[in-house]
């Protein structure tokens, strides 16, 4: 009878100490939010907290938790998640370098080279050794040297017919779409559908800058140069303005007179780009064509005849998804994240439209979860769109429940690391936000979302304050 008494008044014990610390934990992100809501900052703006628990799912603290706001690419981390669960980690892409027509016995093929695209956001990028654009093309010109090919009464076609060519989401914005960060998505994305340029500023303030040169040979497109030079320490402030399958870009802003920077910025049409470059790197290898390269989609628009591939001669193997959503979420990738999107509704559904992978992809939190379907209005998979909406609630419960998944770790791994916190940050105009994991100092396991929409001033102060706020989690 006295054990018995012991034991119970030893649970009791711990369950008075766990509410306690609940308690105080609370108290304390309660007192640290209003101080942070309070700011002048956030006169005319919103902040949503949510904070829970994992090991009870109880919510620990939560401010406008039902309120929607735009995420920014806390978003990815909903898209990084459902690829898991409906793709798989070891999930790869498949791009299959072929030919249509016939060889004869003196090496001429009367026909074309293919390539055929299944949506790989990491083809010829330089994120991994055997994905770059070199190893790729190097790869294609050897397999196709090694077939007997010597001359090509024909065109290198990128088929790039499975996604309808390429597309940008229909919400992005104008300023966004022709720089690296707004790539469109294409099933043939190529070098993550972006090139460099190089600038030579001007002499002095204002004056006009100069493009020096370019990361790859875009030669067939129109580069306007109106950037001017900007005042020292104003770093860059360049932007590109074009659209998908534009022939002219168009640079305005300034470069920094003391500025030595790379400026990145989206290709009009990656799929036509690879066609372009596997074009010239056979030229460079004795293996001349007798037509230019293209695209299907091209092709389709102009009215001509669709080749229909023969031979394989190689068939290119991504990444597994796993080591594609670790740079996804480090880096911050847009274009993956439109590319996941399309690749699962494209598996799921049969579809390839953007608006329909979002629809799946709020339908598949919410049926999973239970959430209400006002919590997730989703324009997208990456988060740049302005007319995305996420509750905190949504966003903290989605990631509270994958804890449990097999695939957690990897996905753990994935995020960032800022402020000694692992979490996944976003901004766009006018919004930030923060959303991931933390440890309590008395070892309860805390998931967290935090949202700031249309806060006032620069964006590195209020960083600074939502870093603060969520120091009270440590």
């Amino acid at each position: 009878m006295f054990q018995i008494r012991q034991l119970l008044l030893a649970s009791i014990a711990v369950c008075f100490t766990s509410i306690t610390l609940a308690q105080s934990l609370s108290q304390k992100i309660t007192t640290a939010f209003h101080q942070f809501a309070s700011h002048e900052s956030l006169a005319y703006g919103t902040a949503s907290l949510t904070v829970i628990n994992a090991k009870t799912n109880q919510v620990v603290f939560s401010a406008n938790e039902k309120v929607g706001l735009a995420p920014a690419s806390t978003l990815k981390t909903l898209t990084s998640a459902a690829a898991y669960y409906l793709l798989g980690t070891d999930y790869t892409y498949e791009t299959t370098l072929a030919y249509s027509g016939e060889i004869d016995p003196q090496g001429n093929l009367k026909g074309d080279i293919i390539i055929r695209g299944s949506g790989d956001p990491s083809l010829g990028s330089d994120r991994f050794p055997q994905t770059s654009d070199q190893t790729v093309l190097s790869g294609w010109v050897k397999a196709i040297q090694q077939a007997g090919i010597r001359h090509i009464e024909g065109a290198v076609i990128v088929d790039d017919s499975r996604y309808n060519g390429h597309t940008a989401p229909g919400g992005w914005t104008w300023q966004d779409m022709g720089n690296y960060y707004g790539a469109g998505v294409s099933a043939l994305n190529w070098r993550e559908n972006a090139v460099g340029v190089n600038f030579r500023a001007g002499g002095t303030v204002n004056a006009p800058t100069s493009i020096v040169s370019t990361t790859a040979d875009i030669s067939y497109l129109q580069l306007v140069n109106e950037t001017t030079t900007g005042d020292r320490g104003t770093g860059d402030r360049v932007y590109a303005f074009s659209a998908p399958y534009a022939s002219r870009i168009y640079l305005r802003g300034t470069y920094g007179i003391d500025l030595r920077k790379t400026v990145y910025l989206s290709l009009p049409d990656g799929a036509y780009d690879a066609a372009y470059q596997l074009h010239t790197a056979l030229a460079n290898a004795g293996i001349d064509q007798t037509s230019a390269p293209t695209t299907f989609h091209l092709l389709k628009l102009a009215g001509s005849e669709i080749p229909q591939p023969g031979k394989v001669l190689e068939n290119y193997r991504s990444p597994a998804l796993r080591e594609l959503i670790y740079w996804f979420n480090q880096k911050s990738i847009n274009l993956y994240g439109e590319a996941f999107l399309k690749t699962m509704v494209y598996q799921e559904e049969g579809k390839t439209d953007t608006r329909d992978g979002a629809e799946m992809l709020r339908d598949f939190w919410t049926n999973k979860l239970a959430i209400a379907p006002g919590e997730l209005k989703l324009m997208d998979g990456s988060g740049l769109s302005p007319e995305n909406r996420i509750t905190t609630h949504a966003m903290a419960r989605i990631l509270t429940s994958i804890r449990t998944a097999p695939w957690f770790g990897s996905f753990y791994e994935s995020l960032p690391t800022y402020n000694g916190m692992k979490m996944k940050s976003g901004t766009i105009g006018g919004v930030l936000g923060y959303t991931g994991y933390q440890t309590a100092p008395d070892g309860t396991p805390l998931v967290f979302s935090l949202l700031v929409n249309n806060y006032q001033g620069p964006a590195q102060p209020m960083r600074q304050r939502m870093f603060q706020l969520l120091n009270t989690l440590k």
